[in-house]
């Protein structure tokens, strides 16, 4: 097995370091044509996937792009598949909350909820496919001020329960809601498990507790709260409150020879910028101690991570072959052996089993 060499630094509140020599690479399989879709479909961009309690896989993917507008076309189509990778059915067809499809999650009680950037919404389903509840509003098209998300920097003053394009969501042990939001709030929300509104915490910039977009989140056994700071290329950690407990920094140099997916390769300040930048987190369900972190399309990776930020190894490279990834954009492992990646660029759930 190679091995490289890396630098991890792992940030707490106190600055408190903590540095590894070398990172195993984890050996894999990816399924091929795992996921079967009906005669003459096909996924779009795949930024969405998720496994729920019976194995069934569910891919929300832009796609559809046929129906009306979200200031483009509407892309969102959201797909169940079973255990053996069959096509079930789509849920929400047409549901207005759906128009740029972002991420997935499914509950302890399989309920499936629903990430949409496009419509600025977070809409959770039952495992029939009703909706239960929305959290955040569309847009309306009557508007004349109806227009994509300006970025300044700092953002506009966040407007409690709604969202500016919002990323992702989890629940503690107590059936609290999280949502990342996301793009433009540079926020984390939080929801009582009956969807009151709680509180949020984070601001737009680059110092402890501060978050440039967060883009993925997870919640392990112990209320701790791990939310990918994507564009500060680290993990920020929180308790419930939203008071940061420290920060997962990962600085693993791609393997030489890695080429990019997209155009020429980075290099030098922009390729720091992008080495260990979280797409996606997962922890298995249970009592799992280990986190998945995947990397942007550049230089690509998924890691696996303990939780207190020691990297155990690293899987796969940017790439458009089976096995390597355009930068996962969600994660599902329904076990530490399992784990299912969504990529936009390559339009595809790859289905990876570890050796």
């Amino acid at each position: 097995m190679m091995s490289r060499l890396i630098a991890v630094l792992i940030f707490g509140v106190a600055l408190h370091a903590h540095a590894q020599t070398t990172v195993p690479e984890i050996p894999f399989q990816s399924v091929a044509d795992f996921l079967k879709l009906p005669e003459g479909m096909n996924f779009g961009e795949v930024p969405g996937v998720a496994v729920n309690s019976k194995g069934h896989v569910f891919v929300f993917t832009r796609s559809n792009t046929t129906q009306g507008p979200a200031y483009g076309p509407s892309a969102s189509q959201l797909f169940e598949f079973d255990a053996r990778g069959n096509f079930v059915r789509e849920i929400g067809k047409g549901l207005y909350g759906f128009a740029f499809a972002h991420t997935v999650r499914i509950d302890k009680d399989d309920n499936i909820w629903a990430v949409d950037k496009g419509s600025d919404m977070i809409i959770k389903l039952s495992p029939a496919g009703r909706v239960l509840m929305v959290f955040g509003r569309r847009m309306e098209s009557t508007s004349p001020n109806t227009k994509p998300h300006e970025h300044p920097v700092p953002p506009k003053p966040a407007t409690d329960g709604l969202f500016r394009e919002p990323t992702d969501v989890a629940w503690d042990s107590d059936g609290n809601i999280y949502i990342t939001d996301g793009y433009v709030n540079s926020r984390v929300a939080k929801y009582d498990k009956n969807g009151e509104w709680l509180k949020s915490w984070g601001e737009y910039g680059s110092g402890p507790g501060q978050l440039r977009v967060p883009h993925s989140i997870a919640i392990d056994q112990n209320n701790q709260i791990y939310v990918g700071d994507r564009s500060n290329a680290r993990v920020q950690v929180y308790d419930t409150e939203g008071n940061l407990l420290r920060t997962i920094k990962v600085e693993v140099p791609p393997a030489s020879g890695t080429k990019g997916v997209y155009g020429n390769t980075p290099t030098g300040a922009r390729l720091a910028q992008l080495i260990g930048a979280p797409n996606a987190l997962c922890i298995p369900p249970g009592r799992s101690n280990v986190l998945f972190l995947g990397e942007t399309i550049f230089p690509g990776r998924i890691f696996k991570l303990t939780l207190d930020g020691k990297v155990l190894g690293v899987i796969g490279r940017s790439g458009r072959q089976l096995g390597q990834f355009s930068g996962a954009h969600q994660l599902a492992c329904p076990s530490e052996n399992e784990i299912y990646a969504a990529e936009t660029a390559n339009w595809r759930v790859q289905k990876l089993l570890l050796k």
